[in-house]
């Protein structure tokens, strides 16, 4: 079975959902862009619009058969997250996004959805989580600053999160947002191709020390972008945790304990991955429908010097088993 870990779905009956239902949700401001929807989520700057690609199930198969991928992870839109809006309407905006994933799910099997949770609230993030698996998910997609720009995932008020996702075995897929929260990146495209890594990297290396990846060691937590720079600074990471051991969760050990998706567009670079991590601990991915991404996701494990093991692993066999597919 091949299996594309990393893609991203806003079912277009959730968009006519947020058109009927705006009037519940006075924090949220719906911008009619182009005959889609773009957000202001607590008078913060507006999205972008949801993209035609992001909502186009018709033309989203039919790229998956062209590519022979089976099966597509599926996460919502991470602009959409609303992790800024007040903790009880974050939760019932959570919610609705979460109906029509798990909806678009049943009317095409070939799609795997992944909850959102309102990680501006670790209690309400928690018992959305758990009502998400009695619903049929494996776990959830959740952005890299819960609370808006400047949140940290180790912020000790999501501990009830974490401790039902570990309670679960959740499978926890950390993904970038919108706003990196360094404004050097709004130039040259680089909010795609360094903002994303940056946020990633902080985030998870917080994680790391604050001990989350190796305490909660029965949740599976899917690094994106490749792990982003943790490979290449494990190095660095290591040598800081050595000077604090007593403080500071093990990376190597928490490095070990992840998964990640192959999205690197290099060779070089998925190599260098699987020799840090390990290839059995890598799943291919696309990032669909985002440019950035890799489109052609099947040719990078192809091409990376893996044996035929390894390949079948990475394109699908690893998925299969952790979504229990």
């Amino acid at each position: 079975m091949i299996i594309d870990c990393h893609a991203h779905l806003v079912p277009p009956s959730l968009l006519d959902a947020i058109r009927a239902d705006k009037a519940k949700f006075p924090s949220v401001r719906v911008i009619e862009d182009g005959g889609s929807l773009g957000f202001s989520f607590a008078g913060n700057k507006p999205t972008r619009p949801v993209s035609k690609p992001l909502s186009d199930i018709a033309a989203r198969l039919q790229w998956m058969d062209t590519q022979k991928i089976e099966r597509q992870v599926v996460g919502g839109w991470l602009d959409m997250f609303a992790y800024e809006i007040p903790a009880a309407e974050g939760e019932e905006w959570s919610r609705l996004i979460n109906g029509h994933l798990a909806q678009a799910a049943k009317e095409q099997p070939r799609f795997v959805s992944l909850a959102t949770v309102p990680l501006q609230d670790g209690a309400r993030a928690a018992q959305v989580l758990r009502d998400a698996h009695k619903a049929g998910f494996k776990g959830a997609m959740i952005g890299t600053q819960p609370k808006g720009k400047g949140g940290v995932l180790d912020d000790p008020t999501l501990a009830p999160f974490w401790e039902a996702a570990n309670e679960l075995g959740s499978i926890i897929f950390i993904h970038p947002v919108f706003e990196s929260g360094d404004d050097r990146v709004h130039d040259y495209g680089m909010a795609n191709a360094v903002g994303r890594i940056t946020d990633t990297l902080i985030a998870m290396s917080r994680l790391i020390y604050a001990g989350h990846v190796t305490r909660y060691s029965n949740m599976k937590v899917v690094a994106g972008i490749g792990g982003a720079a943790l490979p290449y600074v494990i190095g660095r990471l290591r040598r800081n945790y050595s000077l604090d051991k007593d403080k500071l969760g093990d990376p190597d050990a928490a490095l070990a304990a992840m998964y990640y998706d192959t999205i690197v567009q290099d060779t070089r670079a998925l190599r260098y991955l699987a020799d840090v991590v390990g290839a059995d601990r890598i799943m291919m991915g696309s990032d669909m429908p985002f440019p950035i991404g890799d489109l052609a996701p099947l040719n990078i494990v192809q091409d990376t010097s893996f044996s035929a093991a390894e390949r079948t692993s990475i394109n699908g066999g690893l998925a299969q088993r952790l979504f229990g597919l």
